[in-house]
């Protein structure tokens, strides 16, 4: 197992939008997401704030996780902000 933790984080933007990330430097991160002068989504959107992360000892684990969630419903990116995991399951089920 690697010492290296990866994050997969989540934004709030100032918007209300949500950006999903993952990084093995949260701090660093945060800190381009609010203060770079890059050009980003989050740049236009400021300020952002950490809503949720989870830590993975894995990067394929972690990238799999983050796309895995960006396909997510707001309803169920919020539940998994909120640690609401009736909600996961709720908002999980497709409705045709």
């Amino acid at each position: 197992m690697s010492d290296i933790c990866i994050v997969v984080y989540i934004l709030k933007c100032s918007d209300g939008s949500y950006y999903i990330g993952q990084t093995d430097n949260i701090d660093e991160r945060l800190y381009q997401h609010n203060f770079s002068e890059i050009k980003s989504y989050t740049s236009e959107r400021r300020p952002v704030e950490l809503v949720f992360q989870q830590d993975f000892y894995s990067r394929g684990d972690a990238i799999e996780f983050e796309q895995r969630i960006k396909k997510w419903s707001r309803k169920k990116k919020e539940s998994l902000i909120s640690g609401d995991f009736a909600g996961l399951s709720q908002h999980a089920k497709k409705k045709f």
